[in-house]
């Protein structure tokens, strides 16, 4: 039987978790049976890195990791804005700002947001530009862009509409007799979705379907004795499948569409600064679609050839899923208002595109719609559906609150604000050209394969020691300039680094999904880096290589 105990966690939680009891000491006794259930659900599950259990040397190393920080951002930026460099005083100072800022973001003593927070105070206080500059990029409409779609991402998670999803996809003929198409068929699931809603958000969505999943599997792994009476169910093949499918397809979902992940409304934010040039909801899907496709096969084969299930052919899912989907119901008031204001926001977002291509660019249709549609507008208007449409007219109850939008990811707009605040002073200032010609200069880059093969590898590696958001945020700046000092369209280097700063596959810390995945326990580390290198690098190769062709295709940049 499992016994039940406390654990302490960080930030002075507690949560239950069950053991199984030591077996006997007499030899001859018979190893007791696990309790798949309680050991996949019994704890919390979809917890983030840092509420997970620390062992103290993992405790001990966050404390130092963060006290460093706390004490290095501010060395490392007086020791450089006192270093006898031949910089303008404002290029100087931005420049040791923004080392300060990176240092911030990389330790975490302060959450990220508010690094970039204390970035931007540092740049009025000192003189570096005004209040009423540096502020301006908060009124963008790319902000309002993550507003409505967050508002609207939070109404598909308060009224279940991925789990529903899922359950349907999952309740296909045939999908719930094999690990290898339950494994692909989560990871199409994720994917869709991700594109629209946050890609933390849709893992934590799924993750309970995944669980009950692979519980339902665990036990008929151990009821055909494929595995010992006493198995550990955390170190299951085919559970480290699933949960990294989860995760790893919410990375590559989330760069079909601008809205998918917030280094994509970054990326193009600082693209169209740059360059003048706007990439639209239908141009930006033209361009992903095919980089989604074939990392997602890539995906696919990588996850199942690493990770190769211990059984093939499944018995009682289909069972499973089929109670699940008798448990909801049918879909209610709720679901069917937020699909509805999901719907007008997405065809809003795509009648320019549509009006284009039946009559051209320069049709009325087009001209009037692309004025009038503006991204951020459509999406709070969407938004603003949801606390219309009611659920229960005689008490005025719309399908979604304000206390409910009220907890929208605020971070992610303030980073996204402050990131977009940087890469217009890293221009302003000529601290950007500055940087690109010594780049250019130093590493020999001078033609657009080898710059843009540096952009997204670069972008990967910062993203793995680092929010995604906080890397777009930084490489995107530092590639535009130096692809203007050799005399390279920055267009291509520039979304190829968009692209690659939603990846970092390797580590728990690389993305909050892979923090979720990781916090189950099913996912050994070992097992995380090793799949995730191998996509890494697959990943780059294929940014590399595709996003040019595509590019050239739609017919969009320089």
């Amino acid at each position: 039987m499992p016994l039940l105990h406390s654990e302490r966690i960080r930030r002075g939680r507690t949560r239950i978790v069950y053991t199984q009891q030591p077996a006997p000491t007499d030899d001859s006794s018979p190893p007791q049976r696990t309790d798949v259930r309680a050991a996949l659900l019994g704890g919390t599950t979809f917890r983030s890195l840092s509420e997970q259990t620390l062992s103290p040397r993992e405790e001990r190393f966050e404390r130092t990791r963060q006290t460093i920080g706390l004490f290095l951002a501010p060395a490392v930026a007086v020791i450089f804005a006192l270093l006898p460099l031949n910089l303008e005083r404002q290029q100087h100072l931005l420049a040791a700002i923004l080392l300060g800022v990176i240092v911030l973001w990389i330790c975490e003593p302060v959450p990220i947001p508010i690094g970039g927070l204390i970035g931007v105070a540092a740049i009025v206080i000192l003189g570096v530009a005004p209040a009423s500059a540096v502020l301006a990029p908060f009124g963008s409409t790319t902000i309002f862009t993550f507003i409505g779609a967050f508002i609207l991402a939070q109404a598909m998670l308060k009224h279940g509409i991925a789990q529903r999803l899922a359950l349907a996809v999952l309740s296909l003929p045939g999908v719930g007799k094999s690990t290898y198409r339950v494994v692909i068929a989560f990871g199409v699931i994720t994917c869709l979705l991700s594109a629209f809603v946050s890609n933390t958000a849709t893992v934590a969505m799924l993750m309970p379907t995944a669980l009950g999943v692979l519980v339902v599997i665990a036990q008929l792994m151990q009821d055909r004795g494929v595995v010992k009476t006493d198995f550990d169910p955390l170190r299951l093949r085919i559970g480290a499948a699933l949960l990294l499918m989860l995760a790893y397809g919410a990375s590559v979902g989330g760069l079909l569409t601008p809205v998918g992940s917030p280094p994509n409304l970054i990326g193009r934010g600082l693209i169209e600064e740059a360059t003048g040039v706007r990439i639209s909801f239908a141009q930006w899907m033209a361009i992903a679609a095919p980089v989604c496709l074939a990392m997602f096969l890539v995906l696919a084969l990588v996850m199942l050839l690493l990770n190769r299930p211990e059984i093939r052919r499944l018995e009682g899912v289909e069972e499973y899923v089929r109670e699940q989907r008798e448990a909801q119901g049918k879909m209610s008031r709720a679901e069917v208002n937020t699909l509805v204001a999901f719907g007008v926001t997405v065809t809003l977002w795509l009648a320019p595109a549509v009006a284009s291509l039946i009559g051209g660019t320069e049709s009325e249709a087009y001209i009037f719609l692309d004025d009038r549609l503006d991204e951020g507008i459509v999406a709070v208007l969407g938004a603003s559906l949801l606390f219309i449409l009611p659920v229960n007219w005689k008490q005025r109850q719309a399908t979604l609150t304000w206390t409910d939008a009220a907890k929208i990811d605020w971070g992610t707009i303030l980073l996204f604000g402050t990131g977009i605040i940087f890469g217009a002073l890293l221009a302003e200032t000529g601290l950007a050209e500055t940087i690109g010609k010594g780049a250019s200069e130093n590493l020999n880059i001078t033609n657009i394969v080898a710059i843009t093969a540096f952009s997204a590898v670069l972008a990967i590696l910062i993203s793995e020691t680092t929010s995604n958001t906080a890397s777009a945020a930084v490489i995107v700046p530092i590639v535009i300039p130096l692809c203007q000092a050799i005399g390279v369209d920055p267009f291509v280097p520039a979304l190829a680094a968009t692209f690659a700063a939603s990846f970092g596959f390797m580590l728990p810390v690389s993305t909050p999904q892979n923090a979720i995945v990781y916090g189950t326990g099913a996912v050994p580390i070992t097992r995380m880096i090793r799949t995730g290198l191998l996509f890494d690098i697959l990943g780059a190769i294929l940014i590399i290589t595709i996003v040019p062709v595509m590019i050239a295709v739609v017919g969009i940049g320089g």
